[in-house]
Formats: C-alpha cells, sequence, structure tokens
C-alpha cells in the first residue's frame, strides 16, 4: 500500500468516531425535539379544551335558562360538570401525562404515543360520560337501558355471523335481509293469519269461557316468534343449498361476492309490488306496551328477578365450594344445572337492573324486559347445542378440521345447512323482537341491523359466542350514547370508530377467536 493509501486510512479512522458522535448527537437532538412536538401538542389541544370549554358552558347556560336544557346543577358544580362534558381538555391532560410517564421510564416515542393515545382517549369517553351522568342521571340512565335494548337484539343476529363464519368461514352478509324476511314473516302471521291469539281462541272454544287468561297470548307471542324463526332457517337452508354450496371448494372471494349478491337479490325482490312492497307498513304489536317507573312500580316482577339473581348466586357458589374440596355430584356434572345457573345470573341481574332503576324514576317497558330474556334464554340454548348436542359437536369438528370430520363419518354439508339454519332462526326471533320494539317495516330495513351485528360479533372477536354477545352490548351503548351526547348522523361512523380502535390494538377482538374449537 502506498503512502496516500495509509493517510487515507488513518483520516478514515480518526474520523469514524467524529461521524459517529456527529450521528449520535443528531439522533438525540431529533429525539428531543420529537419528545417537544409530542408534549407539546397536547399542551396546545389543552389550551383548545379550555377555549372550547368556555364556549360550551356559556351555551349550556343559555339552553337552561331557555328550558332546553334540565338540570338540579348550577354555580360552581355545573362549570366543573360541564368541563367533564367537554372532555378535550381531560384527553390532553391524560396525553401529556403519558407522554411525561413514559419519558421518565426511558420509553420510546413509539412505545408512549401507542399505549398513550388509547389511555388519553378511553380517559377522555369515561369522563364525558360521567359529566352527562352528573347532568342528568335520569336521562342517561334511560339512553343507557335503550342502548342495552338494542345490544340484546343486535346479538341475537350477531350470533348467526359468528357461527356460520366459525364453521364455514364465510361472512354472510345475507344474514340482514334474511332478518327482514322474518320481521316480514311475522308481520303476515299476525294481520293476516291471527297467530298470536289462536292459543287464547282454542281455550275459549274448549273451557266455554269468555275471556281467555294472559297466558294464552304469551303463548301466541311464542308461537308468531316460532313462524318468524322457521321461515327464516328454511330460507337460509335454501339460500344455502342453491348459492353457497356449489360454492364450497372455491376461492372464499367467490363466496363472498355471491352472498353481496343475494343480499341485494332479497332486498330488491322484497321491493317489488306484488312482494313486500317499497313503502314502510307500521307492525302492528301483538301485545300492548307497557311502562313501569316510580309512579308505577312492578314490584313482583322486581321480586322474581331478584329471586332468580339469588338463585343463581346461591348454586354457583355450591359448584364452587364443591369443586374446591373435589367432590363431584351427578347433580353438579349436569350441563342443564351450568346453563340453568347462568340463565338466572343473567336474566335475574339485567332484570334486577332494569327493575331497580324504575326505583330511580327511570321509565322500564315490557318490550325492553321480553327482549332481554329471550335474548339471553336464546344465548344459553345456543351454547347448549353447541356444547353438548351431537350436531353440537359435529359443528365444531367441522370448523376445526373438515376432511378429518368426514373421514369420522360426519355429513359436513349436513352440518353447514343446519348452521345456515341455526343462525338464521336467531336471526328471525330478532326480527319480531325489533319488530315489536320499533314497529316499522320496510325493505331495506336489515342492512344497518345487520351491518352493526356484524361490526359487534368482530369487536367481540368473531367465531366466539360470548364474544359476538358482549360485542353486541358494547355497540348497542356506543350507538345510543353517540346519538344522544354527539350527533345522530354521527353514531354510525363512531360506533364502527370503535371497532376500528379496538382491532389495531386487539387485531382478533375483545375475546379473540378460540383456539382450537370454535365457540
Amino acid at each position: 500500500m502506498n503512502d496516500d493509501g495509509l493517510r487515507h486510512l488513518a483520516t478514515q479512522r480518526v474520523a469514524a468516531p467524529r461521524v459517529a458522535a456527529q450521528r449520535a448527537a443528531t439522533q438525540r437532538v431529533a429525539t428531543i425535539v420529537s419528545w417537544i412536538l409530542a408534549i407539546g401538542a397536547g399542551v396546545l389541544v389543552a389550551y383548545l379544551g379550555v377555549v372550547a370549554f368556555s364556549r360550551s358552558l356559556e351555551r349550556t347556560l343559555a339552553r337552561i335558562a331557555e328550558g332546553e336544557l334540565r338540570t338540579q346543577l348550577s354555580g360552581l358544580a355545573l362549570t366543573v360538570v360541564q368541563s367533564f362534558r367537554s372532555a378535550i381538555l381531560y384527553i390532553a391532560v391524560a396525553w401529556v401525562v403519558m407522554m411525561v410517564i413514559a419519558l421518565v421510564r426511558r420509553r420510546t416515542l413509539g412505545q408512549a404515543i401507542q399505549r398513550g393515545w388509547v389511555i388519553a382517549l378511553a380517559a377522555g369517553i369515561a369522563i364525558k360520560l360521567f359529566g352527562e351522568f352528573l347532568l342528568n342521571p335520569s336521562l342517561f340512565l334511560e339512553i343507557v337501558v335503550g342502548g342495552l335494548q338494542k345490544g340484546f337484539l343486535y346479538a341475537l343476529i350477531a350470533l348467526g355471523y359468528t357461527l356460520i363464519y366459525g364453521v364455514v368461514k364465510l361472512i354472510n352478509f345475507a344474514h340482514g335481509d334474511i332478518f327482514m324476511v322474518g320481521a316480514f314473516a311475522s308481520f303476515y302471521t299476525i294481520t293476516t293469519l291471527n297467530m298470536h291469539h289462536w292459543p287464547g281462541t282454542l281455550y275459549t272454544r274448549l273451557t266455554g269461557a269468555t275471556q281467555a287468561p294472559g297466558w294464552t297470548l304469551a303463548v301466541g307471542v311464542f308461537l308468531v316468534i316460532l313462524a318468524s324463526m322457521l321461515t327464516s332457517a328454511v330460507l337460509a337452508t335454501v339460500i344455502e343449498r342453491v348459492a353457497y354450496k356449489p360454492l364450497r371448494d372455491a376461492p372464499r372471494i367467490a363466496a363472498l361476492i355471491t352472498a353481496v349478491g343475494v343480499s341485494f337479490f332479497l332486498e330488491y325482490f322484497s321491493a317489488l309490488d306484488f312482494s313486500f312492497g317499497p313503502d314502510f307498513i307500521t307492525y302492528n304489536r301483538p301485545f300492548d306496551l307497557l311502562r313501569w317507573d316510580s309512579t308505577n312500580l312492578n314490584i313482583t316482577l322486581l321480586a322474581l328477578f331478584l329471586a332468580l339473581l339469588f338463585a343463581g348466586g346461591v348454586g354457583q357458589l355450591v359448584v364452587w365450594q364443591l369443586a374446591r374440596r373435589g367432590k363431584r355430584l351427578p347433580f353438579t356434572e349436569s350441563p342443564f344445572l351450568r346453563l340453568a345457573i347462568r340463565f338466572c345470573l343473567l336474566a335475574g341481574g339485567f332484570g334486577s337492573l332494569y327493575m331497580a332503576l324504575t326505583l330511580l324514576g327511570v321509565g322500564v317497558t315490557n318490550i325492553q324486559i321480553l327482549v332481554m330474556t329471550a335474548s339471553i334464554l336464546l344465548l344459553i340454548l345456543l351454547q347448549y347445542i353447541v356444547r353438548q348436542t351431537k350436531i353440537g359437536k359435529a359443528m365444531r369438528a367441522s370448523a376445526w378440521d373438515k376432511p378429518t370430520a368426514r373421514l369420522m363419518g360426519i355429513n359436513v354439508d349436513q352440518v353447514i345447512s343446519f348452521t345456515f339454519a341455526l343462525g338464521a332462526a336467531l336471526a328471525g326471533a330478532a326480527s319480531v323482537l325489533y319488530a315489536v320494539a320499533y314497529p316499522q317495516l320496510v325493505w331495506n330495513m336489515g342492512i344497518m341491523p345487520g351491518l352493526r351485528a356484524f361490526v359487534a360479533a368482530v369487536l367481540g372477536g368473531i367465531g366466539s359466542i360470548p364474544g359476538a354477545f358482549v360485542g353486541s352490548l358494547i355497540m348497542g351503548q356506543a350507538e345510543e350514547l353517540s346519538a344522544a351526547y354527539i350527533s345522530t348522523p354521527m353514531r354510525d361512523a363512531i360506533a364502527f370508530t370503535l371497532l376500528i380502535i379496538v382491532l389495531i390494538v386487539r387485531p382478533t377482538g375483545i375475546f379473540g377467536e378460540p383456539e382450537g374449537e370454535k365457540a
């Protein structure tokens, strides 16, 4: 090597540490600037939150003076609660606190942002809802009750989505339109066939009584629900046999496009004049609407739900104590006992909550009680079918490995058809309850409930029955609270944004897709 090469090599050796030091210094400066920008953004948003709070306080005081808004708060209490309702200030404060904590703990900026925005947003939502509750507790609780009603309805539809996906790995976008057909089927069984009065008519003819007792109407409503479930199940079975079965071995995108095509066909065929028609139809409720509140209490129903809750709690404690002691008794191993305990805990818990709210002046209707009870009962029945019956075991085997299930003698095609029928039957039951709660039918009424139920199933973890149930309750609350406290046109956007946030944090949904067996 000549002298020039040696000098160049020596220069490089001398300059290398200097270059590395410069790069490290540049990186430190960039990191400091990034942290300053992140914290400064929070401070700026906090300032904007203070400005927004002052303006919203003026608007709130004006609305109270004009009588548009009712509240018992005033003075400093109203100012504090209004700051909670604005929430922007608290989101910004939570963001700054998270950034400072991450900086002290020597986290990277990426890690701080990844966790910080979720916690700040959650804190903001919680503070916003807390402020709305303090401003008008009765209104807030009534909105929560309405959200529970929608959540229970969405749960029945979402269970169909998660069942079909769990077995076939298909998003059946026609599911919402099967829900629509079930609602119209119940409409015609009530208006044309008068099915809800059949048990009462039979009772009066057999006994000679002048008036049928109330339980005959309950049996009649059950027959209407059963007819709608049967209609939806038959329709779903036909669709599966005609449209989906020929595409069993085709790429998934083919079946997905077919599902969209079936959905459009059902919608626009139903809008034809010789079908259900293009106009809105008023649904005739098969029973009268009853409302209970602090002026019209139903102590009997409250006692019934409390008894259910107590029975479920005692039963669960007995099972836990026997399990801890290693004792196994035949009745404690019975699946019927476990499902009965779950029903008592769920129905008794939600029912007691509903009826306890009436003591606080919140209005609760018999329709809300019916929707809650029927949804929980069908959820428990579905879990029994999937977990304890022969066809349920075949469904889980087919979901896990179809070729192996065929080798074990399972008729996979029959299992898939049954899955479609079962999911559609749940949608049919939901359609009757939905029509009773919101008595107006139209040919495209299944689009948004079906889409929201699908989002709820994904939110909870598609393929998971408990996930679909919990996701639906969250979806119902998000929709109702958004419509009440933010904007009615924005309620779907906010609910779907909630889905995006959950999937970013947990891509498999809240419960995730179970490992191995579905459901």
